[in-house]
């Protein structure tokens, strides 16, 4: 799993034989099982990850209810907010599906940048990544339909309606799981 942690990184940046040792040797990679939380509500995240296999949701419960806000699947990132702000968390995070992941946190992201100075800039790049797919994620909510963000998931995640129970989708596109099944059949119908 380390390779596919190099294959991500060398997208952005080459490395040294020398670098892909001191990335390698960072044991950074952890197993969950499904139904496993990496962050619960009231917790501090103490950990970044990048997911190198399986699908982790993100979602609140609010008046008893779980509404899902996003899914993150091989190759994403995920930098929960209560470990950017230091609070803790609002959200919980939990695996859909059995997940292998890439665990950093502070102290390990700065002794790779003091050793490897160029991944600063690749987590720049990251960063800025991050904020315009999560500013777009948003527009996308309050600008389209019900209907056209179910079109846009389909179109740029369609592997998720065969990973993640249709309930979470209609809660990630803020809708009940019957108006999830009329959409479908709206579109089917097409």
């Amino acid at each position: 799993m380390d390779n596919k942690i190099i294959e991500f990184i060398t997208q952005y940046i080459s490395l040294t034989d020398e670098e892909v040792e001191i990335i390698k040797g960072q044991n950074l990679v952890k197993s969950y099982k499904k139904g496993e939380a990496l962050l619960v509500e009231g917790e501090y995240a103490k950990d970044c990850y990048f997911v190198l296999k399986g699908c982790i949701r993100s979602y609140y419960i609010i008046d008893g209810e779980e509404r899902t806000t996003d899914f993150y699947t091989e190759n994403q990132t995920i930098n929960p907010v209560s470990y950017l702000t230091k609070s803790k968390s609002d959200y919980f995070l939990s695996c859909v599906e059995d997940c292998v992941v890439s665990i950093g946190n502070e102290e390990r992201n700065k002794e790779l940048i003091t050793k490897i100075p160029k991944l600063e800039s690749m987590l720049l790049q990251l960063g800025n990544s991050l904020l315009v797919e999560n500013h777009t994620s948003l527009d996308d909510f309050k600008n389209l339909s019900p209907e056209m963000r179910y079109y846009k998931l389909l179109e740029n995640k369609p592997d998720l309606f065969q990973r993640v129970p249709l309930q979470y989708i209609a809660s990630y596109l803020g809708v009940t799981p019957v108006s999830l099944s009329r959409i479908r059949k709206r579109i089917q119908n097409k």
